[in-house]
């Protein structure tokens, strides 16, 4: 099991005087974008935001904005302030893991939920502006997701379509991964999209059951293949 991103958000006691969260150690790479560091923050917002009060969501919402604009944001948010300084709070990680090809949330559920969804916002916020526009895109699209927080959600928050799983050389390199599907590993990385269309359909007629190919397991092939030629082609 290897950590693929890793977020550190610092959390007040449950009975402090005062609300605070600060940011830790951050280890989110988000290029290709989402990239491990997107899907995981996007997961972190998935995982707690269920366990906020649903009046907070419009507030979370118009801080994805302003933190994506670059804004000077107000204090506090979702009842917590933002500080620097760590003394007196208590550390809390999460992190995508990846084991062979599979991937995996492992989240600290100490600290209130409204503190680990900031602590992944403004985690969003701090990354180069061409890195920030599409992870908080990704935020915004974990604050509505209503399903299990797994391999769907790792696929949705990848951009993936169709059902497909999220595996860690297809969220890790989405392209690379397409190119390798149709054939492509060793040959140009930029093929046309006849050259796409072509290895499609090559591929397509040696996973197709109507060919000789086994049934088990046929659907989730082509979906892959046509996920694939969607990534490289644009649909």
């Amino acid at each position: 099991m290897v950590a693929l991103s890793e977020l550190e958000i610092f959390c007040s006691r449950p009975h402090a005087p005062t609300r605070r969260v600060a940011l830790g150690v951050r280890s989110l790479p988000c290029d290709p974008s989402p990239g491990y560091g997107g899907v995981l923050l996007g997961g972190v917002v998935a995982r707690f935001v269920a366990d906020i009060d649903p009046e907070m969501i419009a507030d979370l919402e118009a801080l994805t904005r302003e933190l994506e604009a670059g804004k000077r944001v107000s204090q506090p948010r979702l009842r917590f302030r933002l500080q620097v300084d760590t003394v007196g709070l208590t550390a809390v990680t999460h992190r995508l893991v990846g084991n062979g090809e599979s991937l995996a949330f492992e989240f600290d559920d100490h600290g209130a939920p409204e503190q680990q969804i900031l602590g992944a916002a403004y985690a969003a916020g701090a990354l180069a502006p061409q890195l920030r526009r599409p992870v908080m895109a990704i935020i915004r699209r974990a604050i509505s997701w209503g399903g299990p927080v797994g391999p769907e959600l790792i696929a949705s928050l990848s951009g993936f379509r169709g059902g497909i799983a999220g595996s860690r050389s297809a969220v890790g390199d989405p392209v690379k991964w397409a190119l390798e599907r149709l054939g492509f590993a060793r040959e140009s990385l930029s093929p046309s999209s006849r050259d796409v269309q072509r290895n499609y359909r090559e591929r397509l007629r040696e996973v197709h059951p109507d060919h000789g190919a086994e049934v088990a397991g046929a659907a989730q092939r082509i979906a892959e293949l046509s996920e694939a030629r969607r990534i490289l082609i644009g649909r």
